[in-house]
């Protein structure tokens, strides 16, 4: 490893550089505040992988392959799991905000880094113009509102918490986190209940056998399960957040491992133990699309305020990834800045270490996308949401290619080992991708998710010329090379990456 490589790894934190500058900050935490201790990250990491897509989307997939769904989902969850430690041992090396951008240009290239950042940020864009209004809709379960209003307030109530401090951010989420955690473990201990005590009106029917009994644990075929897996992946989307906290964490070599390590029983717990739960309560077959198996499950138990509480839950949930989206949109948008690869002016950070503009900027397109979905609730604005699965596994599939070769330039000598080596890899980084790339197939065939794949060539397009229109401007910022770059260049490491349509390969200043 050569000296300046140990600069780039052991930054001081001196802060942000000034408005207009492109330099990458040295400092781990890029001028942000550290405001987010173990407790909250925690809870972040929890409440990642709880959202509507378990308490609304499972309805559909049990729909479409009964039982089997339990397997979908733990198969799917130990690929999480792979790609979190993949990025577990990317944030020990070098624990940044933006991970993934970060990575991605420093492994794969400017463009791959370029493309990272902006599609990540749309990501969310559209997660949280999609929550926000179903947090809309759920409020009309109690009360007789607007949904523009409910939907406008919720937006700027979430945008002033994000501006205040990132403490005040991860506190909310904090307890976001704790009532849809409450929710579920409530949920599986009811069930339990249910099974060996017999109380509610499905104490007489309920039984373990329900798993198997109506057309077997496979009642759709090896297929309807595999047609699923779209589905179990879009839930599990976010969970990767806590990557972008890394910047903004206390102490994020000793927080963020144990976050990480936490996945497998977060799964084993919230959906493949609630499944199991609901499913030997309640035969598979009560379930529809569209309607949440929670509340259902309520409704068979004969709980007349299961509704109302499972709605509170739901409402909740997607408050929270709102409330996600509004983090990690400001922040991704002034890692992008910060490069050279977005708008200067989102370099600003307020006192209290909040990006200002990004967020502000993301926020608005937000209210625009509920005005969209007021107005033309139809086809258009369904394609939109579409795209948001595919843009999400953009940044699993970024994780592993460039965890893949930084373990490569790690066992080389190149790079410094981090203190917190995936297990199996990189063979198990390789075998993720083929998952996610089966799973894309399996989106092409589905013809309810294959609009997806229809927006991703437009999006390729517009990134190819905002690409060359960001390089005209500022072609320092796209020339560069990376850290792993300089490194091949003293021939020490892996060649360079994906760089766009013209860039260089010239290491950075002062390396």
């Amino acid at each position: 490893m050569t000296s300046a490589q140990v600069d780039h790894h052991e930054g001081d934190g001196e802060g942000p550089p000034a408005v207009g500058s492109t330099a990458v900050p040295r400092g781990g935490n890029e001028g942000y505040q550290r405001g987010l201790g173990a407790r909250q990250i925690q809870m972040i990491a929890i409440g990642g992988a709880i959202g509507t897509g378990l308490f609304l989307g499972a309805g559909k997939a049990i729909s479409k392959a009964g039982p089997s769904l339990i397997l979908a989902y733990a198969v799917a969850g130990l690929v999480i799991f792979c790609i979190m430690r993949a990025l577990g041992e990317l944030l020990m090396y070098r624990p940044v905000s933006g991970s993934f951008s970060e990575y991605a240009r420093e492994f794969i290239g400017p463009f791959a880094g370029f493309v990272t950042g902006w599609t990540y940020w749309l990501f969310w864009v559209v997660t949280g113009i999609t929550e926000v209004t179903a947090a809309a809709t759920y409020m009309t379960f109690w009360w007789n509102i607007p949904q523009w209003a409910s939907a406008l307030f919720f937006t700027i109530v979430l945008y002033g918490v994000n501006l205040i401090s990132v403490k005040l951010f991860g506190e909310l989420e904090f307890w976001f986190s704790m009532v849809k955690v409450t929710a579920i473990v409530g949920m599986i201990l009811i069930c339990l209940g249910i099974l060996t005590l017999g109380f509610s009106d499905a104490g007489k029917s309920a039984s373990v056998s329900y798993l198997w009994s109506n057309g077997g644990f496979f009642p759709k075929g090896i297929g309807g399960t595999l047609m699923t897996l779209q589905i179990v992946m879009f839930a599990f989307l976010a969970v990767e957040l806590v990557g972008v906290t890394a910047g903004e964490s206390k102490d994020p070599k000793k927080t963020l491992p144990k976050a990480i390590n936490t996945v497998p029983w977060r799964i084993a717990v919230f959906y493949v133990g609630s499944l199991i739960m609901i499913l030997s309560v309640v035969p598979w077959t009560s379930f529809q699309p569209g309607v949440s198996p929670f509340v259902a499950a309520f409704q068979k138990m004969g709980l007349a305020a299961g509704a109302g509480i499972v709605n509170f839950v739901v409402l909740t949930a997607a408050l929270s990834s709102c409330n996600s989206g509004m983090y990690s949109t400001g922040r991704m948008l002034r890692d992008l800045a910060l490069n050279g690869q977005g708008p200067r002016v989102f370099t600003n950070l307020t006192r209290s270490g909040t990006p200002l503009l990004g967020t502000t900027f993301s926020a608005a397109l937000m209210l625009v996308g509920v005005w969209i979905n007021y107005q033309w609730p139809g086809d258009a604005f369904t394609y939109v949401v579409s795209f948001a699965t595919i843009s999400g596994m953009w940044a699993w599939i970024v994780i592993l290619i460039s965890h893949v070769r930084y373990r490569t330039a790690a066992d080389r000598g190149a790079l410094p080992v981090s203190t917190f080596r995936a297990p199996g890899a990189p063979l198990t980084s390789w075998l993720s991708l083929a998952f996610i790339g089966m799973v894309i197939v399996m989106m092409g065939i589905d013809p309810d998710t294959r609009i997806s794949l229809y927006c991703a060539p437009l999006w390729a397009v517009i990134m190819v010329g905002g690409y060359a229109a960001m390089r005209a401007r500022n072609p320092d910022a796209f020339t560069r090379g990376t850290p792993a770059e300089a490194v091949a260049a003293a021939g020490e490491g892996p060649g360079p990456g994906i760089e766009g349509p013209g860039s260089g390969g010239q290491p950075r200043a002062g390396e």
